[in-house]
């Protein structure tokens, strides 16, 4: 009874610590297999195989009723600690590779997702590649800025060096 209290603890933890959490069935997958998955998600996320009765009890003690209707069959958790587009991009990844992961929904910035909301969130790009794009437009706006303010002062430039030009060859 109390290491089933302390697995609900942690569970309900670990649904608060995250900043998404995205709900997988995992039957039919071997060993090997779940720990590639792992592997490839251990950057972004904590994958677990977990108990549905217990994670639903966890879940809703974090809050999280989302998952009370798809906890049925061999079910494991991905509890994102970092970026949740990079972890569901690498579920989807993982899922058109190996046909028999599929994931159920999810809970993301205090709302369920559905499958496939998190499809669409798989299909985002990523941070890293939003910042640069952003970085790149800033970068793109700011020199044609610069542009805009130097290219009256070189016209100007221009305009008193034909002066000066015209006044030499008249004296």
């Amino acid at each position: 009874m109390a290491n089933k209290e302390a697995s609900v603890a942690e569970l309900t933890d670990k649904f608060r610590d995250s900043t998404a959490v995205l709900l997988t069935e995992y039957r039919g997958l071997t060993v090997a297999q779940l720990k590639s998955l792992r592997k490839e998600l251990s950057e972004h996320a904590t994958y677990a195989v977990v108990k549905n009765t217990l994670t639903k009890i966890a879940a809703n003690a974090a809050g999280i009723s989302s998952f009370d209707d798809s906890l049925a069959g061999p079910s494991a958790i991905a509890f994102v600690h970092g970026d949740p587009v990079a972890v569901a991009k690498t579920l989807r990844d993982f899922a058109k590779a190996n046909p028999l992961l599929v994931v159920k929904n999810g809970y993301f910035d205090g709302n369920p997702l559905s499958a496939d909301e998190v499809k669409k969130l798989a299909d985002l790009e990523s941070r890293e590649v939003l910042l640069a794009k952003f970085a790149g437009a800033a970068k793109a706006s700011l020199f044609g800025a610069a542009y805009l303010f130097n290219a009256p002062l070189a016209q100007a430039a221009r305009t008193v060096d034909a002066l000066r030009a015209k006044q030499d060859t008249a004296a």
